[in-house]
């Protein structure tokens, strides 16, 4: 009875000294788990920022692709003019160059022309003074008449026959000029059409130049337009590789605040677990007081139970979308039941939150389609169609935004962040393409 006695109490004394000890380790445990807490919530507010930080760097970054896409189609579309302006160029100068050998040949052949025409016009002078001297001599010669020649005759027979011969003689005289005079006339209206024709070509001529001109002067026009827009071009791409830089920062960053975190929650989880381990003993310990067990040993019954629930949202996963039509209408409709969320820029949550390529890319996600994460690499993935031949899931493209097609001429799409995602009518913008994925 006395060594059990005193078993017992050394029994007791080891349960005091280790209750004594727990209570004495307790405040700076839980100052430590405290501490270890507070430090990681620090994290996670660390990464919160850096998250914020992110989205702003990516909204940013999405802007500034959006702009260079948008200055991309612009000089793509000066580029065309300037093609245009200078093909139109060169015809002109060409017909410039045509309308000058014509001009050149109009020229010979009216100082030909004109050679012929004096000629002409000096073989009519010179045939009118023939036919004067004759007259004159026929009928002026002295004082003595036509009158006067025929009276003269010696008979009948010669007064006709110097009469036939006068008439003949006249005849051919008057037929002869008006040859000339015809041939003069003659020559004389085809100098008058090639000076015309000289006088057109000379105008078609000056146009061609005036026009020339122009054209040269747009073409420096669109010329200085092209190397500014060269020139914003290159700001733009070098301020989205800026903010792409920024992006992998924050990224960097967020997964060092990440494994920050993880870390702190294991030394966090270990610093529980052994306290749960110190309680447990101390449990033991007084069980094993209370039994005042002669052998030491007692039987102790722990009970733990754990219940787990879960609270599902009301919204369908995608597989429950499989074989209700095309793949397509599947997502359109998949995504349409997101419809009022809210907005986040650089988010990809449909519950959460998301941008407009983040609410493309993760609908498509949860399909098991990989497509790029922002609106201007969208713009390139899949196949091209036109908008007539749309379908339900096709992806459309305005500048530095996107949004999936769901029929009847309306997408869904996460819009602003007043608005959400909501449904809206395709052509609500210009639409610079229409992509299919599946």
């Amino acid at each position: 009875m006395h060594k059990r006695n005193r078993k017992q109490i050394r029994l007791l004394t080891l349960v005091l000294a280790c209750a004594m000890m727990f209570m004495m380790a307790e405040p700076a445990r839980a100052s430590s788990i405290s501490d270890l807490e507070r430090q990681k919530k620090e994290l996670e507010d660390q990464k919160r920022e850096a998250d914020a930080r992110k989205r702003e760097e990516q909204q940013r970054y999405d802007n500034a692709s959006g702009k260079v896409s948008s200055i991309q189609s612009d000089v793509d579309e000066v580029a065309d003019e300037i093609d245009e302006i200078d093909a139109a160029l060169v015809e002109t100068i060409a017909s410039v160059e045509m309308i000058e050998e014509e001009i050149e040949e109009k020229k010979k052949q009216i100082e030909e022309t004109t050679i012929e025409y004096e000629a002409a016009k000096e073989n009519e002078r010179q045939q009118y003074e023939a036919m004067k001297l004759r007259i004159q001599f026929m009928y002026e010669k002295g004082d003595t008449t036509y009158l006067q020649i025929l009276l003269e005759s010696q008979n009948f027979g010669d007064m006709v026959n110097k009469a036939e011969y006068v008439e003949r003689l006249y005849e051919y005289d008057r037929k002869m000029l008006e040859d000339y005079q015809a041939a003069r006339e003659a020559v004389e209206a085809l100098k008058a059409k090639l000076e015309e024709e000289m006088a057109e070509l000379e105008a078609q001529e000056h146009e061609l130049i005036e026009e020339k001109e122009s054209l040269e002067i747009i073409l420096a026009d669109r010329k200085a337009v092209y190397e500014d827009y060269e020139v914003q071009l290159a700001q733009a791409k070098q301020e989205a590789a800026v903010y792409k830089a920024n992006i992998r920062k924050q990224n960097d960053e967020i997964k060092k605040l990440e494994a920050a975190a993880a870390k702190k929650q294991s030394e966090i989880d270990a610093a529980k677990q052994a306290e749960e381990e110190a309680r447990k003993a101390q449990e033991l310990a007084l069980q094993n007081q209370a039994s005042q067990s002669a052998s030491g040993q007692g039987q102790s019954t722990t009970s733990s139970g754990s219940s787990s629930s879960s609270a599902g949202g009301n919204y369908a996963s995608a597989s429950s979308y499989s074989g209700t039509g095309s793949k397509g209408q599947q997502i359109a409709n998949y995504a349409c039941q997101f419809i009022g969320n809210p907005y986040v820029p650089g988010g990809t949550s449909l519950t959460e939150g998301a941008d407009c390529s983040g609410f493309v890319w993760r609908v498509y996600k949860d399909f098991g389609y990989s497509v790029p994460r922002t609106s201007y690499s969208l713009r390139s993935t899949g196949t091209g169609v036109s908008y007539s031949e749309a379908q339900p899931g096709d992806v459309l493209c305005y500048a530095g935004h996107v949004g999936i097609y769901i029929g009847n001429g309306q997408i869904v799409h996460a819009s602003t962040q007043r608005t959400g995602i909501k449904i809206t009518h395709a052509t609500y913008k210009e639409i610079l393409s229409v992509r299919r994925i599946v």
